[in-house]
């Protein structure tokens, strides 16, 4: 829990300052222009310690708090003293490779901005899946746990259907592609946890 939490303190603090300044808030920004035609690299990873707004930033510090400390326990089971480095692996990977997509549609559309950990923490979520399949997330307002494995087939679905639409100023794009790469990460470190996931599907079916 203690990357987690160190996480969502470093986020919390640049947020708020980049709430009321907004050079810093514009300089830390995801934008595919100046990366590609000033070198900004740098933002293919700052633009997840800020926020659009509190709403945003609390949902995405709730999410990442409910879940972060799940999955560094069980990297910490798994991976013994390497899984706080895979768990820093996972959060950076989500962060940077969840905008690649929006990297290559955008590059030389100057308006284009996003911000937010949405992507990193999709990934965590979604190695949290994979070694709880089962286990049952809650959403606002609904009062009913939905299985984890079932949350994550409409997660995807809806990212993606919501990606093509762009009908919103979502970044549905980075929600999609940091959880296929928080799946796809952990299942690389572990790939007996697929077959584990699998058996644990398949008992479900033949029960």
């Amino acid at each position: 829990m203690v990357v987690t939490l160190i996480i969502i303190v470093v986020t919390v603090i640049v947020s708020i300052i980049a709430f009321g300044n907004h050079q810093i808030f514009r300089r830390l920004a995801f934008n595919a222009y100046d990366i590609k035609h000033f070198k900004n690299s740098y933002r293919f990873l700052s633009y997840s310690l800020i926020h659009a707004d509190w709403m945003h930033l609390l949902i995405n510090m709730m999410v990442l708090y409910s879940f972060g400390g799940v999955v560094e326990r069980y990297y910490g089971f798994y991976f013994g003293t390497k899984g706080i480095l895979y768990f820093i692996l996972l959060y950076v990977g989500g962060t940077a490779l969840s905008t690649l997509p929006s990297y290559g549609k955008h590059k030389d559309d100057y308006s284009y901005t996003a911000v937010g950990a949405s992507g990193a923490v999709s990934a965590v979520v979604f190695a949290s899946i994979i070694f709880d399949p089962l286990s049952k997330i809650y959403l606002f307002l609904i009062p009913i746990g939905i299985p984890a494995i079932i949350f994550g087939v409409l997660y995807l679905i809806y990212s993606a259907y919501m990606g093509k639409k762009n009908i919103d100023n979502v970044g549905h794009d980075a929600h999609f592609w940091g959880a296929v790469f928080g799946f796809i990460f952990t299942i690389v470190l572990k790939p007996s946890l697929l077959i584990r996931l699998f058996d644990t599907l398949s008992g479900i079916f033949q029960s």
